[in-house]
């Protein structure tokens, strides 16, 4: 662990949905209720203890227990990880370095962090000790999503050469990997199903835009979730499993599985919203 850097915000409120939005000028995580209200900021403004200016706190991640939220802020150089207590405050910087971390998941168990690193992907222990690289150095890999059993960890692979990105698998030692997809464009963000079964991501591999899909574990049943006109980003799956969140042009959206896919908005265009994720305790916030 690397030191305290400053408090949140430590409202009161029901927080079902951690986001980021730039609505005040920099990039700062936000919580709100399921269904949009109760929108308020987590993170402040303010500088680091170099004096260095706070410009962006991004990429929220709940821990299991909904007790904590890991993100990647700029606060120097270069990008690092931090956690923070789900009410905002107790921020505490996890990695440092001249590298650049992002992207982080927590196990299931609390006890790690899965993040990105330049390309590579590493395990740390949740108090930023220990880290350890866990991806194939010969390929770029990024955006791990840690299983809800703690079983495997998702992340998009690039094929070396090429700008094609698809979903892959791997134990937590990063032994046993396997792709789940082979489609020749680019995908992003892959986030589980709260059953582990199935994962949702962003690819644009059926057209020139970006489209989320869902994909089983065992790399069958690949299905589009909402079909659309504009690009989708950054999909992340309610507790309950009934609906994923995600990013629509600057705005957070939610669609029903099943059924006749009910959409609703949550936030607003002009606000610029993006990086939706669950509180995996709030149960009912589907």
């Amino acid at each position: 662990m690397l030191g305290v850097v400053g408090c949140g915000g430590g409202s009161s409120g029901t927080a079902d949905i951690a986001f980021v939005s730039s609505r005040d000028g920099d990039y700062a995580i936000f919580v709100m209720a399921s269904g949009g209200s109760g929108q308020r900021r987590l993170t402040e403004q303010g500088t680091a203890a170099s004096g260095a200016t706070v410009f962006f706190q991004v990429e929220p991640a709940w821990s299991a227990d909904g007790s904590k939220i890991a993100f990647a802020s700029r606060r120097t150089e270069s990008s690092d990880i931090y956690a923070m207590a789900s009410d905002g405050t107790g921020t505490k910087r996890l990695t440092s370095g001249k590298q650049n971390d992002s992207h982080p998941s927590w196990s299931a168990d609390g006890s790690q962090i899965a993040f990105a690193r330049d390309g590579d992907i590493y395990v740390m222990d949740a108090d930023g000790s220990r880290p350890h690289r866990i991806s194939d150095i010969d390929a770029e890999e990024s955006d791990p999503a840690w299983s809800p059993d703690g079983g495997l960890i998702a992340y998009i692979r690039r094929i070396p050469g090429t700008p094609i990105q698809n979903v892959w698998v791997m134990r937590p030692d990063g032994s046993d990997r396997r792709p789940l997809t082979s489609q020749k464009g680019r995908a992003f963000t892959p986030a589980w199903s709260p059953d582990g079964k199935r994962i949702v991501f962003t690819t644009n591999a059926k057209g020139e835009h970006f489209e989320l899909f869902t994909v089983g574990v065992d790399g069958k049943r690949l299905r589009n979730v909402v079909p659309t006109a504009n690009d989708d980003f950054e999909p992340a799956w309610s507790p309950d499993g009934s609906r994923i969140a995600y990013q629509e042009e600057g705005a957070i959206f939610t669609i029903e599985l099943g059924g006749d896919r009910a959409v609703d908005k949550l936030t607003d265009y002009e606000t610029n919203d993006s990086s939706p994720v669950w509180n995996p305790q709030r149960a009912d916030a589907g």
